[in-house]
């Protein structure tokens, strides 16, 4: 695998996330990786060289900003990055598809192959993709945040898939309900797979803090990663 840090622009913001690929040649599928309220950190980097090595070239944008971090356990700090995209989704879409965009014109994609696959309030965000109508086959929220934010939904062409902990306290029964119905109405191909046992950040090592309701889970981490490949798989072809 070969990562290369890439820097662009959401108007004068600067970011920067990570390119991870294969040196194979020719343009591969892209897909976007969406990190967790403690921005683009090693968690999101390491998912991206996990979906990458699938075959893919994984993009681990940056929606905070260049050196704009959060960090394990610091509720105060991460909820203060996370929470002017969460209220305003407007904000949210435009900085994300400045990642779509940046992404999608590198010589090493094929920018008609995209899907995009988000962590915690990456989930959030890659939602907001579909919402908005971007030109992705597909989305994967993974514990992500379903709840539907500000901004007017467009016609809704991607295939959505959600991985979910039936005991995430940050996503109740009725919020999962919610997305079920909004999906439904707008005609969208989706899926909602839920984990019995199973908190919210299932898939980070880092998540320790069964009173926050944030708990690491071997099993649902390994189920979750079979149904992103057999997701990209789908919607690619499974020859990467």
């Amino acid at each position: 695998m070969q990562s290369e840090l890439i820097e662009y622009y959401d108007g004068d913001i600067l970011l920067e996330g990570c390119l991870v690929q294969s040196e194979d040649d020719g343009p591969k599928p892209l897909v976007l990786v969406a990190h967790d309220w403690t921005g683009r950190r090693q968690y999101a980097i390491d998912k991206a060289h996990e979906i990458a090595g699938l075959g893919y070239a994984a993009f681990a944008l940056d929606m905070y900003g260049k050196g704009g971090f959060g960090a394990d356990g610091d509720v105060a700090l991460n909820t203060a990055l996370m929470a002017p995209f969460a209220s305003d989704r407007g904000l949210l879409r435009q900085r994300i598809n400045a990642a779509l965009k940046a992404a999608s014109a590198r010589p090493e994609v094929d920018a008609t192959r995209i899907v995009g696959v988000g962590y915690c309030f990456g989930g959030m965000c890659v939602l907001e993709l579909a919402r908005m109508g971007a030109p992705v086959q597909g989305v994967a929220s993974v514990h992500g945040i379903f709840s539907a934010g500000n901004a007017a939904n467009a016609s809704i062409t991607a295939k959505v898939l959600c991985l979910h902990g039936h005991d995430d306290p940050m996503v109740p029964p009725e919020q999962v309900l919610a997305f079920e119905q909004e999906m439904s109405a707008a005609g969208v191909d989706w899926q909602m797979h839920v984990y019995g046992g199973t908190t919210h950040a299932f898939t980070n090592p880092a998540a320790d803090n069964p009173d926050f309701g944030t708990v690491y889970s071997t099993t649902a981490n390994a189920r979750a990663s079979r149904s992103v490949k057999a997701f990209l798989g789908e919607l690619f072809g499974a020859e990467g």
